[in-house]
């Protein structure tokens, strides 16, 4: 199969096919009358895994360590049931931090549905946002729940979204 008919038969893009090509998940042969590349079952086998894998939310580092293992003739299971736990253990916060995001929202619609809209002063740009002096400033809390609750997800603390900083 060329580049295309493997990326037919899988449903997927050319562009996918030379990119896995390109980082060596997959090994094509060289048609020697004309250069162009084939792709044989085992190449079509390893990339439907690889796509499988990424449905699943794997990482390519996590998919490379994979392959390594198998190709070692390994069995990568015990890789695999590991990294799922993990990326469930990691949606999980996600969802709950999504849920907490979800319910300050409302509260947040709710509570600015009646109020006024003001103009932009000196030391103010929105008041729903930034709060009137006295208002309880539902957004400031709102975000302080949600870093609270994310604990040591992909995302990190406020501060280190403000520069730029990710937990690695």
């Amino acid at each position: 199969m060329r580049v295309t008919e493997l990326a037919n038969a899988l449903n997927t893009t050319p562009d996918t096919v030379r990119y896995y090509t390109k980082i060596e998940f997959i090994t094509p042969r060289k048609n020697p009358d004309n250069g162009y590349k084939i792709y044989g079952k085992s190449a079509q086998n390893r990339l439907n895994f690889i796509l499988s894998a990424r449905q699943l939310n794997f990482s390519v580092a996590e998919i490379k360590n994979i392959l390594i293992e198998s190709d070692k003739g390994h069995a990568p299971c015990p890789l695999v049931r590991e990294t799922i736990e993990h990326h469930l253990a990691e949606t999980e916060k996600q969802f709950q931090a999504a849920l907490l995001l979800r319910e300050k929202l409302r509260s947040a619609i709710k509570d600015w549905q009646n109020k006024p809209d003001k103009a932009p002063t000196g030391h103010m740009i929105c008041h729903l946002i930034e709060g009137d002096s006295g208002d309880e400033n539902i957004v400031q809390n709102m975000g302080e729940n949600i870093v609270e609750n994310k604990g040591d997800s992909q995302y990190g603390s406020a501060d280190q979204m403000n520069r730029g900083d990710k937990d690695e």
